[in-house]
């Protein structure tokens, strides 16, 4: 009989136990030993600077970079976009925080899932994996692996315009090696993910020395009347905080690989606040930065601000802003499909997915079904999904969900009053985030209420799913068969 190289994990376990090629059994370093009955799983690699590499690596992405200017134009003024994005930043704080407190409390991967699955039970978790996996991740996903393609090739066509079936080449390359790599080894995803961060922040110091270098020289031209209120309009602040807090999204993304970080209990705080306060500080002053040398409308009216601020300053070293753009967009590539494949390996751990999707390689360690079930859907979406479309009718969702989290955890404040909280953040934090995450979503619905309608007919679809798929296994024969044979393949491809 073949010996499995894969291994499946216990329900609701981070354990898992496996068969070698030479029939003795694996220990958590990946060394095989006879009569070891430990159990072989996904090991705890993610450091403090790991679990910030993956923060700040995930938020920070191409906007900061190309268009920071939905706040300003909603806002109104220099001076208001400014307290917008700060106080984004501490909402932003709020939520991470809440999330640091579930983290600690519920030591499980799998990140909203998790924490719904345990709060309001399977039917609500199921819906949010399904509008995940048919729609968002797929699509966000291939959004910002476009930008990758795109900014990776200007350098090498300027001043010509790139033909699009070139980036979407160029974006399938991106995203092939980002899945290779995820397959291959944790450490190594881990590793380059703390290499792209730190080129995110050196391409932010670039951008804020010689800003701040403008403003300590006296250029404060674009700073007179910041606070005009002759712009502002109250009926615009609600869009530039909308604005502001998908800027600041992707905090969460430690929570979902919870089961792989060292002493979590010490470490996710800290990662959280640690990671905040840089990206706050670093969008803050880019925006400081940006405005020392353009004014309100010359940002207004750029198609990429930190090339237009570099080709004012720096003259020909402008070139090299498309590289940090691209490497930016590549990092939360890495950090989104690390943090997700771990969300989709813990759904088919408690059963709402094909178990294929919880196996470990007994000597990667790493979730390969789970990394790779994004890539197909990604790849079609790329060349033939209408994917702003899609993220335009989705949008409103993630802060439903996140806001419905965060609700359950002010519920086990008063239903589990006795649950260990090593991390425990006062009371109000949560209630002030839910809020907000329900006001985005109201301001969704009243703002553009078409959109918004079908993203939800569309998450809807999730509740005869789970009836016909999960709560009745009414699954075709046809499906059941596909779903043996890739099992079956993934055992012989791992042997």
């Amino acid at each position: 009989e073949k010996k499995k190289s894969l291994v499946k994990s216990d329900r609701g376990r981070a354990g898992l136990q496996g068969v070698s090629p030479n029939g003795t059994l694996s220990d958590g370093s990946g060394k095989l030993q006879d009569g070891d009955d430990r159990k072989v799983g996904l090991g705890k690699k993610v450091t403090l600077l790991r679990g910030i590499a993956i923060i700040i690596g995930t938020i920070i992405g191409a906007g900061i970079f190309i268009s920071p200017k939905g706040i300003l134009k909603h806002s109104g003024s220099v001076g208001m976009s400014l307290i917008v994005w700060i106080a984004c930043g501490v909402l932003s704080l709020f939520g991470a925080l809440s999330y640091a407190e579930l983290g600690t409390s519920i030591k499980k991967s799998g990140g909203h899932y998790t924490y719904i699955m345990e709060t309001f039970g399977p039917q609500m978790a199921f819906i949010r994996l399904w509008v995940d996996l048919i729609a968002i991740r797929p699509a966000a996903m291939a959004v910002i692996s476009l930008a990758f393609g795109q900014y990776i090739l200007e350098p090498l066509f300027m001043p010509c315009h790139i033909p699009p079936m070139a980036i979407k080449l160029t974006t399938a390359i991106g995203i092939t090696s980002i899945m290779y790599l995820n397959s291959m080894s944790v450490t190594w995803t881990a590793r380059i993910q703390i290499v792209l961060t730190c080129s995110k922040l050196l391409a932010i110091a670039i951008i804020i020395v010689p800003g701040m270098y403008q403003l300590f020289k006296g250029e404060t031209r674009n700073f007179e009347n910041a606070f005009e209120l002759s712009n502002v309009k109250l009926s615009g602040m609600p869009l530039a905080f909308y604005s502001g807090m998908y800027a600041y999204a992707g905090w969460f993304y430690l929570n979902f690989v919870t089961e792989e970080v060292e002493n979590p209990e010490r470490t996710v705080p800290l990662a959280i606040c640690i990671s905040m306060a840089i990206v706050t500080t670093c969008y803050v002053l880019t925006n400081v930065a940006y405005y020392t040398v353009m004014s309100a409308e010359e940002l207004l009216a750029s198609d990429a601000v930190a090339v237009t601020f570099a080709e004012k300053l720096m003259g020909k070293f402008s070139i090299a802003v498309p590289v940090f753009v691209a490497l930016s967009c590549y990092g939360s590539m890495n950090g989104g499909t690390f943090a997700l494949s771990r969300m989709f390996y813990v759904a088919s751990r408690e059963g709402q997915l094909p178990e294929v999707l919880s196996m470990v390689h007994i000597r990667r360690h790493t979730p390969l079904a789970a990394v790779l079930i994004l890539y197909p859907m990604t790849i079609l979406q790329l060349f033939v999904g209408d994917i702003y479309s899609l993220l335009n009718f989705m949008s409103f969702l993630r802060w439903l969900f996140i806001g419905v989290v965060v609700l359950g955890l002010i519920y086990h404040r008063y239903t589990k009053p006795d649950l260990p909280r090593p991390f425990k953040v006062p009371l109000f934090i949560p209630v002030v985030f839910c809020l907000t995450c329900f006001f985005m979503v109201f301001l969704s619905l009243y703002s553009d209420p078409v959109n918004t309608g079908i993203g939800f007919a569309i998450s809807l679809t999730g509740i005869p799913a789970y009836y016909m798929f999960i709560k009745f296994n009414r699954r075709p024969k046809w499906l059941q068969r596909a779903l043996v044979a890739v099992k079956d393949c993934y055992t012989e491809a791992s042997i």
